[in-house]
C-alpha cells in the first residue's frame, strides 16, 4: 500500500475515497493524527498530514517516529512525502517541483531513530517475527536517502504529465518553525543545497530504519531568504501552494494509475 504524507498545503487529498480512519497507539507516543485509508485510482492509499488535520503541529514538534510506525503497522510499504520548500537553486523558483536525490540535515533535538537502546520496543519490520529491538547500536546505510526506484516512478509520472520539474537536488532540512536568515541561505547554497524545508528529517531516515521505500515530492513555494529584494510573505506562499498542490495530486494519482508493484 502507498502512504502519502502531506505537508503544508496538503491536509486533505482530493479524490481519495475514504473507507476507514485509523489512529494507532504507538510505543513512541501519539502520531500527528488519524490515517485516512481508502482508494485512489483503484489503489489502496493511506494518507497522513504530518502537521495534523488542522495544520497545528510545527515541524520541530511532529512525532516523526509515531507517524512512520503507524503507517508501517497499517501495511504501508512505500511513502511519497510531500514537502513545501523554499527555492535556493536559480532554476527552482515558486511553483517548481523537485524530486530530491540527496539531503543535508541541519535540524536538532528531534527524536530521530528507532534504535535508541530501549529493549522494550519492536520495530514495524521486526514485529512480524516477534523480535525485540536490540539494545546495541544499529547503523543503517543512508548514503542514498531516497529510494531510487520510487524516485524514478515519480519522475516518469512528471514526464508523462509534462510538468516542469527538477530530477534531483539537495534538500536542506532546517529546524523551523521560523524561516531562515539570508546568511543561513548563503551558507546552505555554499554547502550545495538546492531547496530548503523543515520536515524532511528525521522522516526519511526513520522510513529507512523500518524498511519502507521513501521518496519526496517537493513543491517550491517561495524563493529562500535573501534571494529577492522583498521579504517573504505568507500571501505568496499561500498562492504558490494553491497553484501547485493540484500538480502534486496529479502526479500521485498518475503514479497510482500506472504502477503495479504496490
Amino acid at each position: 500500500m502507498l502512504g502519502v504524507i502531506g505537508g503544508t498545503g496538503l491536509t486533505a487529498f482530493d479524490g481519495l475515497q475514504v473507507e476507514e480512519r485509523q489512529r494507532l497507539q504507538t510505543p513512541f507516543g501519539d502520531p500527528s493524527g488519524e490515517v485516512l485509508l481508502g482508494q485512489l485510482k483503484g489503489r489502496a492509499v493511506a494518507f497522513l498530514p504530518r502537521h495534523g488535520h488542522s495544520h497545528n503541529i510545527p515541524p520541530h514538534r511532529i512525532n516523526y517516529r509515531a507517524n512512520i510506525w503507524q503507517l508501517r503497522q497499517l501495511g504501508v510499504s512505500q511513502i511519497v512525502a510531500v514537502n513545501a520548500v523554499g527555492g535556493i537553486h536559480a532554476a527552482m523558483g515558486p511553483g517548481h517541483l523537485c524530486v530530491p536525490d540527496q539531503l543535508i540535515d541541519y535540524s536538532y533535538g528531534r527524536a530521530h531513530t528507532f534504535f535508541d537502546g530501549n529493549t522494550g520496543l519492536t520495530t514495524g519490520v521486526e514485529a512480524e517475527t516477534g523480535a525485540i529491538m536490540a539494545a546495541s547500536v544499529e547503523h543503517v546505510d543512508f548514503s542514498q536517502p531516497y529510494t531510487e526506484a520510487l524516485r524514478q516512478n515519480l519522475l516518469q509520472s512528471l514526464n508523462q504529465l509534462s510538468i516542469a520539474h527538477s530530477a534531483g537536488g539537495v534538500y536542506a532540512c532546517t529546524q523551523g518553525p521560523r524561516l531562515e536568515t539570508a546568511a543561513e541561505i548563503t551558507r546552505l547554497h555554499r554547502d550545495g543545497c538546492d531547496i530548503v524545508g523543515m520536515t524532511g528529517m528525521p522522516e526519511a531516515a526513520l522510513a529507512r530504519e523500518v524498511g519502507l521505500d521513501y521518496a519526496s515530492l517537493c513543491l517550491v513555494v517561495n524563493w529562500a531568504a535573501g534571494l529577492t529584494p522583498n521579504p517573504i510573505t505568507m500571501a505568496e506562499i499561500k498562492a504558490a501552494l494553491e497553484g501547485g498542490m493540484g500538480k502534486v495530486r496529479a502526479v500521485v494519482a498518475y503514479y497510482l494509475g500506472t504502477i503495479s508493484d504496490i
